[in-house]
């Protein structure tokens, strides 16, 4: 079995699926949508140096949801499954699910 290790600041990320939306019984599939730009992070890099030789850690953590940019990842297919290798710092943003208890409207 292979396994993809991603070097300095690199962070591998899985691209999410949106899938296929439903009209009552009608299909409509994903053909002709563009790619997610939101994806799972499943491999981070160890980090890099600067140009002055301090050590930059990276951000972005294993089973983070994040943004990533349309130009500037490279999109790779390993194994039959593609994904996002996208420095760092490059990432747009993570995403957070965050709870309400105002919008709960379930009675009790």
């Amino acid at each position: 079995m292979k396994k993809l290790n991603p070097q300095n600041d690199r962070v591998l990320v899985k691209p999410i699926d949106e899938g296929e939306q439903m009209y009552g019984n009608i299909v409509i599939p994903d053909m002709g949508k563009e790619k997610p730009e939101m994806g799972e992070v499943v491999g981070v890099g160890p980090g890099r140096h600067t140009e002055f030789g301090a050590f930059v850690v990276p951000t972005a953590k294993i089973g983070d949801i994040v943004l990533v940019p349309k130009i500037g990842s490279l999109r790779i297919d390993f194994e039959g499954q593609e994904y996002f290798v996208v420095p760092d710092r490059e990432i747009l943003c993570t995403v957070e699910e965050t709870y309400n208890a105002a919008d709960d409207h379930e009675l009790v």
